[in-house]
This record gives C-alpha cells, sequence and structure tokens, in this order.
C-alpha cells in the first residue's frame, strides 16, 4: 500500500527551529568516511522508477537520483523490490523475468556501485504458485535448485553477496514453519547454499535476519545457522544483520558490538543489510535525537568490529520508505527527510564513521573480537 502523504505530515508536524535538521559540516560523502573507516562500502538500497512506493512521486526522482548514483554519499546498493524475489524473478514455474531486475543492475553497474542481491529462498513475497503447491520433498527440491539456478545464475559474476536464505528463524531461534521447512526441515537451508555456491561461486553468501542486532535466542540461532553449513562442508561467508530498529527502544553501542563479534568469531563477515530507525510520528527533537543515537551506535559497532565490512540503508528518503504502510504511526526512518534537508542522524553516522562512538565503559569489550582503528577527521 502507498501512503504518500506521510512525509508530508512528519515534514509539517516539525517545530520550525528545527528546519535545518542535520548540521551537515562539509560532509565528503558517507561512503568516504566508511572506507576510511576500513569498510568497503556504505550504501542505500533502492527500488524500481514508478513503482510500489515510489509511485506517484516523479517530481522528487531528480534530486533523488543524484542523491542515490552521483552525489558520493553512496558506493553500494541493493535492490528493495522488483529486482530479484521470487515473486518478480519467477512469477510462473519454470518462467523467468529478468526485465525488472536489471534496472538497478544496470544503473550500479553504470555508476560504479557495489550491488548486493537481494533474496533466493525466503517465504514472504513467493510467487503466487509455490505457495498454492501441495509439495513432495523431491519437487520442492527441484523447484529450490531450478530457481537459484536461474535467478543466480543469470547474475552471476555481478553480485558481490545474495542473500542466500532470508529470515528463516522464530524470534526463540527455531526454525519458522515456512512452506520450505515443513517439506524439507533445515535440508532447504543447506540444499540453498550448496546449489548458489555452484552458479555463483566468487558471490559471498549470506544468511540474513532482523533482530540480531543485540545477543538472543535468535542470534543463537542464527550462530546455528553458520555452524550447521560449516559442519556440512558448505560454503557460508557472511551474516546480515537487516537493522529495522526503533529510535525509542534502539538497542546499546555494546550489544551491537557483542551481537557482531558473537558472528565475526565464526569466521564469518557480517554486514548491515537493511539499516533503518523508524519513530512513532510526529517526529519532533526528543526522538530525532534518539534516532541520532540509534544511527551512531550500530554504525559505531560495525566499524569497531573487525569482520563487519559494510553498511546499507534500507533506502535513504522517508517519502520511498516501506515502514509507513507496515507500522501505522511510525515513520522519518531514513536519513533524508521529504524536502530532501537531512536528519540529525546523518550527522550521527558521520561522527560514527570518524571513531566518535565509545564502548559503556572504560575498556570495555576488549576481547569480544578484533578491533579495527577508525579513521578520525
Amino acid at each position: 500500500m502507498h501512503l504518500p502523504s506521510v512525509a508530508s505530515l512528519v515534514l509539517a508536524a516539525l517545530p520550525a527551529v528545527m528546519a535545518g535538521k542535520s548540521k551537515d559540516c562539509d560532509s565528503k560523502g558517507l561512503d568516504y568516511y566508511a572506507k576510511k573507516a576500513g569498510l568497503k562500502y556504505f550504501g542505500s538500497a533502492t527500488d524500481s522508477p514508478g513503482q510500489r512506493e515510489r509511485a506517484g512521486l516523479e517530481a522528487a526522482y531528480s534530486q533523488y537520483d543524484y542523491i542515490m548514483w552521483k552525489s558520493g554519499e553512496f558506493g553500494q546498493t541493493t535492490p528493495t523490490n522488483g529486482e530479484k524475489k521470487w515473486l518478480f524473478t519467477e512469477p510462473e514455474q519454470g518462467v523467468f523475468n529478468f526485465t525488472e531486475g536489471e534496472i538497478v543492475t544496470s544503473l550500479a553497474k553504470k555508476n560504479g556501485l557495489i550491488l548486493r542481491c537481494h533474496a533466493l529462498v525466503w517465504h514472504s513475497q513467493l510467487a503466487p504458485w509455490v505457495e498454492a503447491t501441495n509439495w513432495t520433498a523431491d519437487a520442492l527440491r527441484e523447484v529450490i535448485v531450478s530457481h537459484i539456478t536461474n535467478v543466480a545464475g543469470h547474475w552471476k559474476g555481478q553480485c558481490y553477496a545474495w542473500d542466500v536464505v532470508n529470515e528463516a528463524l522464530n524470534e526463540d531461534g527455531t526454525y519458522r514453519e515456512s512452506l520450505f521447512y515443513q517439506v524439507l526441515g533445515e535440508e532447504y537451508i543447506k540444499l540453498a547454499f550448496e546449489t548458489a555456491a555452484k552458479v555463483d561461486p566468487h558471490a559471498k553468501l549470506y544468511y540474513n535476519d532482523y533482530n540480531l542486532e543485540k545477543p538472543s535466542p535468535k542470534t543463537e540461532g542464527a550462530a546455528r545457522i553458520v555452524k550447521m553449513l560449516r559442519d556440512a562442508g558448505l560454503k557460508i561467508d557472511g551474516v546480515g544483520l537487516q537493522a529495522h530498529l526503533t529510535a525509542e527502544g534502539h538497542p546499546t553501542l555494546d550489544q551491537h558490538i557483542d551481537a557482531i563479534a558473537g558472528f565475526t568469531k565464526l569466521g564469518v563477515e557480517v554486514a548491515l543489510t537493511e539499516l533503518d530507525i523508524r519513530l512513532q510520528l510526529p517526529a519532533n527533537e526528543t526522538n530525532l535525537a534518539q534516532q541520532k543515537e540509534g544511527y551512531k551506535n550500530i554504525v559505531g559497532a560495525c566499524v569497531q568490529v573487525e569482520g563487519c565490512i559494510g553498511v546499507t540503508l534500507w533506502d535513504f528518503y522517508d517519502p520511498f520508505s516501506w515502514v509507513p504502510a507496515v507500522f501505522p504511526g511510525e515513520g522519518a526512518a531514513g536519513l533524508w527527510f521529504e524536502d530532501f534537508s537531512k536528519h540529525p542522524a546523518y550527522d550521527g553516522i558521520v561522527e560514527a564513521l570518524t571513531n566518535k562512538t565509545i564502548p559503556e565503559g572504560k575498556g570495555k569489550g576488549k576481547g569480544k573480537g578484533k578491533r579495527r582503528s577508525a579513521y578520525i577527521a
């Protein structure tokens, strides 16, 4: 559902004294600071023009496209919706459609941005025929292999990383009862990674999920997936922390560090793959300050733990965000308001990337994971 008026309401509700939002002190771009801090990239996801949240907002495209592709703010992108998910790439069994999938891919290539590819096997946004079929184990295995072979094969060599399996866990760390799990159990995860490794052998292969940003039974479940794949002799290169957080209840810096280091100790890299921090509307000085702290904490944790390689915003522009349609009464989750002024959180990220975050307590966090020396502005 598209709610184009939400951003307008947010902006109108802001106090006049906040019109300047971010201080924006001669920023050289988030990707610049990220690379100086030792990360591989700082990026933003984006969707196809004219589709979904972007529909009807064409007047914003010129300025949006400049920030996305030309400004130097971002060195990486992920197609959010219409590109590499099952609903769009295989709408009918054995019938593959890569037309929309080439839109963001071609823009990334043209503008020299790293491409992350999302997602090969996920319980959501499946084509209707997948959900409607009463699968046998053999038939579902064949369908998974065919889907990954065709989709990953089409973009072979173009993706830095694939989110091979997305959101396979419940909050208590047990497996989600998706149709894949109901038919195949955890075998479907092994099959997906095994197939992806054969089809696109040079891409990094990730398990990706939300609520992995602080230690919990769910982070233990994700670690179990990494160990299971490694024990089976299968390739897994990374864990993606989606990082869909809330301004009013985000984790602490130390909690982020503990979670990230818990994965890097297993020998895999970590990326923040879908970062946004939503707040209760209307936006005000208090919750924007909370949001700034949240962004600063999680980006700062990524900088401080060696093996956390990059950050992707789940779009940077509030009117193009998925949040208002899914979380009524919440929004303003990105870094740019509707008028293209920046949230204070932008400055929080710059502070994090220039070594201005300190774990709670002197020296706390030592031994939790190898630390990288951050760039100091």
